[in-house]
């Protein structure tokens, strides 16, 4: 994807702006996520067919997760190197969710769409940023 194009997405030309437009987004989206999680884990679990002890815990996790990414996304200029490990942990979320669609989870016809749709999501979040953090000359 070209500046270009990822600054018309952000709805700027400028990098660092870019970049933690799309953190912010994917905070706010992990930490939706992780609140629905949280706050609903037994009828979600029932809806995907993942047990709510693992919702639980992955609303948990993604609520402070998002919390991190959302102060990343305050920075003026947010530093490369936590960047680049949102990303990674984006594509290992990514992967995972895959694997355990493959060989763990045992999901509703739910469920096994909106594991893999998440995960592309996910994955999405993390291209966008890469490209943003390519943008700000952060190679």
């Amino acid at each position: 994807m070209s500046a270009t194009q990822l600054a018309a997405l952000a709805r700027t030309p400028e990098p660092h702006t870019m970049l933690r437009r799309f953190l912010a987004f994917d905070a706010a989206g992990t930490g939706a996520n992780g609140i629905a999680y949280l706050v609903a884990s037994g009828p979600m679990g029932r809806l995907l067919g993942i047990d709510s002890g693992l919702l639980l815990t992955l609303g948990v996790l993604l609520t402070a997760y998002a919390a991190g990414v959302g102060l990343l996304a305050a920075r003026p200029q947010p530093p490369t190197l936590p960047v680049r490990a949102v990303i990674e942990i984006n594509l290992a979320w990514t992967a995972l969710s895959f694997i355990a669609l493959a060989v763990w989870l045992s999901p509703t016809t739910a469920g096994a769409v909106y594991i893999p749709v998440q995960a592309l999501v996910v994955a999405g979040f993390a291209g966008l940023q890469y490209g943003a953090l390519r943008a700000a000359g952060s190679r």
